[in-house]
């Protein structure tokens, strides 16, 4: 593995506080979308079909940009971090790893990602980009910037539909972090299990995998060339963003 890419929320990103400032602007219990936003990951669905839940006619992108200009737009520093971040990346890079962070995200995400100085030699999201996961697109300009072959590629991600899949199916190296709603709920679904060629509890755990072949067991094993491609058995799993 010659690159590894991280997707952004609940991968580097705790979604806490993007959740919690969602229901002080509809003026509910933080709980009460959590609860809402949990049973949307159960079903498959999108995360943001909870806000529709509590407010059907909402255009969430409209709701984003007033919720800006009153002052109450996103939001990001260090503490919105999972512990494991700085140094996993920072492990990553001395080992001569590079290491890019790619994931769907608004303009000013990217930039408030940037301010943090993390120890990665890019950092983009989609809006940047013009292309959203799980749009092949996507993963075309991960594969250019990556700088190393696809199979050389590894791409960490919580979410199966908007992470290992399309990444499996561009020809990547994936690996399945179980973190956040969607990374717990669909962690054992067969298709996870069968696609991701890791699957992982921590970033960690990438550090002892550089440049290893078999990294303890863990790995699933890659079909053979006449099985049929893994990432076909995504029906199983109802597309979700």
């Amino acid at each position: 593995m010659e690159t590894i890419v991280l997707d952004i929320g609940e991968t580097l990103v705790r979604d806490d506080r993007h959740w919690a400032s969602w229901a002080n602007w509809l003026g509910v219990p933080p709980h009460t979308l959590s609860a809402l936003v949990g049973a949307a990951v159960a079903q498959g669905r999108e995360a943001t079909d909870a806000l529709r839940i509590l407010r059907p006619d909402m255009d969430v992108e409209e709701a984003y940009r007033a919720r800006a200009a009153a002052g109450r737009g996103e939001h990001l520093d260090e503490s919105d971090l999972y512990q494991d971040v700085r140094p996993a990346l920072g492990e990553l890079r001395a080992a001569g790893v590079r290491v890019v962070v790619a994931g769907n995200g608004t303009v000013r995400a990217g930039e408030l990602l940037r301010s943090l100085d993390l120890p990665a030699d890019l950092v983009v999201t989609s809006d940047e980009w013009g292309v959203r996961k799980p749009d092949p697109e996507f993963f075309a300009r991960v594969a250019e910037v990556a700088g190393a072959a696809p199979e050389a590629t590894l791409y960490v991600g919580d979410h199966p539909a908007d992470d290992l899949f399309p990444a499996a199916a561009a020809g990547m190296r994936t690996a399945h972090l179980r973190r956040g709603p969607y990374g717990h709920w669909w962690a054992d679904h067969p298709d996870v299990v069968e696609t991701a060629d890791f699957r992982i509890d921590a970033l960690t755990e990438l550090v002892g995998w550089v440049g290893s072949a078999d990294p303890g067991g863990t790995a699933v094993p890659d079909a053979s060339e006449d099985e049929e491609p893994k990432v076909v058995r995504r029906g199983a799993l109802r597309s979700v963003r």
